[in-house]
């Protein structure tokens, strides 16, 4: 790996499990773990997640080859005009987030000269955050969409594919607008959803929801990601994600009207349209 020091900046789920596949993979260069809360950053070293730390954005880049936005995407920019003055020419800078093209606009009039951003956003994670949830496994065989841009540095696109090759994720290449929309339909959305699902359910009856089964549990486990992450995702990917929930509400008052006007059949050819859908993406 052609990196002898890799800071992390978000040393939670995603960035912690980074460093442990890494490390597996026999990464010996320095890892360095980069956020607010120092205890939790003590609490990674002694897991050997991390080699060293700091709560300083700025001191944590220095001499750093690779740097990972690993924090909420909302973060980015700030973090950026923190370290933009302290990273060294020839170092690659790249992020974790699911929101490519909005974070793009906001970080890349602020990149130094000789520096490369390439986006990447790796398709894993759980429903539970932080560093005792990270896992050197959690990548592999999960996709990572990289997402360059027409003038991206071929160089650094390939150390950023390998980074995650070496994890064990499937890369894939999209442009940082084709990755919004398609994650804003397939991602974006449900997380939206599951959380007016569990809302409505309280609408109904506040005491109700203790009721519910895996089904239930099923369908909104999404909802117990955090909310700062999904505030700072919808925010950034706001046109793509009103595109897809308009077709959602679209869909609901269509199922509406068949249950207004009794028609069971239809209301069926419905559920089967969405179970083979379903059925197409894996074994039922």
């Amino acid at each position: 790996m052609d990196f002898n020091k890799i800071t992390i900046i978000g040393i939670g789920l995603i960035g912690s499990s980074l460093a442990l596949a890494l490390k597996k993979q026999g990464f010996s260069g320095k890892m360095t773990g980069v956020g607010r809360n120092q205890e939790n950053l003590i609490k990674a070293k002694e897991m050997g997640i991390i080699d060293d730390y700091s709560t300083s954005h700025a001191e944590g880049v220095i001499d750093a080859d690779l740097i990972v936005l690993a924090s909420t995407v909302g973060q980015f920019e700030e973090i950026v005009k923190n370290i933009r003055d302290h990273i060294k020419k020839g170092a690659i800078l790249t992020d974790v987030g699911s929101v490519k093209a909005g974070v793009i606009k906001k970080i890349r009039p602020l990149m130094p000269e000789g520096v490369s951003f390439v986006g990447g956003h790796p398709i894993a994670g759980k429903e539970c955050s932080g560093i005792h949830a990270a896992t050197a496994d959690l990548f592999n065989g999960a996709k990572c969409i990289i997402t360059p841009e027409e003038d991206t540095d071929n160089e650094a696109l390939d150390k950023v594919i390998g980074v995650w090759k070496k994890t064990g994720a499937v890369t894939a290449i999209m442009s940082p607008e084709e990755h919004d929309l398609v994650f804003a339909a397939v991602s974006h959305l449900p997380h939206v959803v599951a959380y007016a699902l569990v809302n409505a359910i309280l609408d109904v009856d506040d005491n109700i929801l203790r009721h519910g089964g895996r089904g239930l549990k099923d369908m909104t486990r999404i909802a117990l990601s955090p909310t700062e992450l999904w505030r700072d995702i919808c925010s950034y990917n706001r046109d793509d994600i009103l595109i897809t929930l308009r077709k959602f509400s679209s869909s609901i008052t269509h199922i509406i009207n068949l249950f207004e006007e009794a028609e069971w059949d239809t209301l069926e050819k419905e559920f089967t349209r969405a179970k083979e859908a379903r059925q197409g993406i894996e074994p039922a």
